[in-house]
């Protein structure tokens, strides 16, 4: 009896290792982040680990702190190492040609993340947020801030950031924003006081919130030395938390000089904090555990044999190819809705934000 008890202990024993050997061995993905310097990037890389490992896969998550020739070697590596499939956020979109042609060569499907990968036929999915939409929330959030603050004032004076030129995106987001934000410059309910527009003047290359700040400064100082800003389109925290470091050295936010309206996006720590202080207008909640569910279903998806789920065969074309996508919303939040969007969903525990 105690013999037959044992082996069959060691049976389920063996029947559980093997499982879990099956379970840990259905591939190797290679993951390809852009930089740490940014919150959300480290919140992308931690979600799809964690997901891709409970859904059986190994992973090998890398990040290239903005240096295009580091990703292009991190790629590389990950190529010669035998990984199954890429998940890719390019620092700039449009480089990785050849790294993605010896990747088809070697049968690894690419996966793009969050910013579309230009100029390749070898990119397979695309897995991302509305971004068009983002930039219309932006806007929206904008016009209502400063409608809110400023009711009696006309025109209302505006200065507009765009995100970095080599990131796809930044054009959705720029484009979405202008949609709201042109028909009222054109009517002259809005004035851009620098005169500056279009994403290759206001562009912020590699989204560096420095280079925002400086940008922002001069234009306080040759612009607005006898008026006042009542808002800035930023689409990005990094670049927002700039901005108003810029506003705050001229006073803005203290005596009777009103702090303009301010957007932003990802609804990082940082400008949070910055919202609940009454500084930072809003953001836009790009929900990253979403994201990565999305990416993982898809590479499940294309290693098992079967078609990933997308909801858009139109909007992203790379210069090459139509990239079959998946678009999630992405959700405005600021001071009056933090609590329920972020804190209620488990994004954030209340700590994180004292």
């Amino acid at each position: 009896m105690k013999v037959t008890l044992f082996a069959a202990a060691l049976a389920v024993g063996v029947s559980s290792f093997a499982m879990s050997a099956a379970a840990q061995d259905k591939g190797m993905v290679g993951i390809a982040m852009p930089t740490k310097s940014s919150a959300r990037w480290i919140d992308d890389g931690n979600n799809m680990v964690r997901q891709f490992e409970a859904a059986g896969y190994q992973t090998d998550l890398q990040y290239a702190e903005d240096d295009i020739p580091n990703q292009l070697a991190q790629i590389e590596n990950m190529i010669t190492k035998g990984v199954n499939v890429l998940v890719i956020a390019a620092i700039d979109g449009t480089t990785l040609s050849n790294a993605l042609e010896n990747a088809a060569a070697s049968d690894i499907k690419v996966v793009a993340y969050d910013r579309l990968i230009r100029d390749s036929g070898n990119v397979d999915y695309y897995a991302t947020f509305d971004n068009f939409k983002v930039g219309v929330l932006q806007a929206t959030s904008l016009v209502e801030g400063m409608k809110s603050r400023f009711p009696d004032t006309a025109p209302l004076n505006v200065e507009l950031f765009g995100g970095s030129p080599d990131d796809n995106n930044a054009y959705f987001f720029y484009n979405g924003a202008m949609s709201v934000l042109q028909p009222m410059i054109d009517a002259g309910d809005i004035v851009i006081g620098s005169g500056q527009t279009g994403m290759e003047t206001v562009g912020t290359l590699r989204w560096d919130g420095a280079v925002a700040q400086a940008r922002m400064d001069n234009l306080l100082s040759a612009h607005y030395t006898d008026k006042e800003v009542h808002g800035v389109l930023s689409p990005y925290d990094g670049l927002s938390i700039g901005i108003l470091s810029s506003l705050k050295g001229v006073g803005y936010g203290s005596g009777d000089l009103p702090m303009p309206i301010v957007s932003g996006q990802d609804a990082e720590v940082q400008s949070v904090k910055s919202m609940i202080a009454g500084e930072q207008y809003s953001s836009i909640f790009k929900d990253t555990r979403e994201l990565a569910r999305v990416t993982v279903g898809m590479v499940d998806a294309l290693l098992q044999g079967t078609e990933p789920e997308i909801n858009d065969t139109t909007t992203y074309d790379n210069g090459v190819k139509v990239v079959p996508s998946y678009l999630l919303e992405p959700l405005p939040v600021d001071a009056s809705n933090y609590q329920a969007v972020l804190i209620d969903s488990g994004y954030y525990t209340e700590d994180q934000l004292k």
